[in-house]
């Protein structure tokens, strides 16, 4: 199979993966929840970079069209919460490159830190966005009074750090486990 090709459907694999992993509910609170299907997304970005990542990302984020998961408020809304948002998950490949020669050079160390940097990376690009359209357009929802720049860094921040971490947390099992799976030449 073409190289491209390989990476595009390995893509398009990942994608149905993180909407699969989106159906399992860990909400920790009412508008608070642990999104697991960042954990596919950023491993993809940082085994194949950032371009195939954010095409993974933008196309989990569009899944949630057919899938029926999509709150929707107003078009500009579900445009900035879904392939924008989403498609910027997709950043967490910026640490590719880092991620690849350090585990050329068998540096685990700084191996271990382009992780660090692409999952925070990742999943800090995404949660801004959904901070952006919770200030816009959820703020009217927010709770105790509270100002909508302040509800949506509330909500969107324990949601995000709390997806970075386990994200994290997974990311760095596999690399503990099965660093192979970092490598864009090694087959899945």
């Amino acid at each position: 199979m073409n190289r491209n090709l390989r990476v595009w459907v390995e893509g398009t694999i990942i994608a149905a993966m993180a909407m699969a992993l989106s159906f399992i509910p860990l909400d920790i609170g009412p508008s608070l929840s642990i999104s697991l299907g960042q954990i596919p997304i950023t491993v993809f970005a940082l085994r194949r970079g950032w371009k195939p990542g954010i095409f993974a990302a933008a196309l989990w984020g569009l899944l949630h069209f057919p899938a029926g998961k999509v709150y929707y408020l107003a078009v500009s809304q579900v445009l900035i919460e879904y392939p924008i948002a989403f498609a910027f998950a997709g950043f967490a490949g910026l640490a590719a490159v880092k991620l690849h020669q350090a585990m050329q050079a068998g540096d685990d160390k700084k191996a271990r830190m382009a992780i660090v940097q692409g999952t925070l990376s990742g999943a800090g690009a995404r949660y801004f966005w959904h901070f952006v359209a919770g200030v816009i357009f959820w703020g009217a929802y927010a709770v105790w009074g509270m100002s909508p720049f302040v509800y949506s860094l509330v909500t969107n921040g324990i949601s995000g750090l709390a997806t970075a971490l386990v994200s994290l947390f997974v990311a760095l099992l596999i690399y503990q486990t099965n660093p192979k799976l970092y490598l864009p030449n090694e087959r899945p």
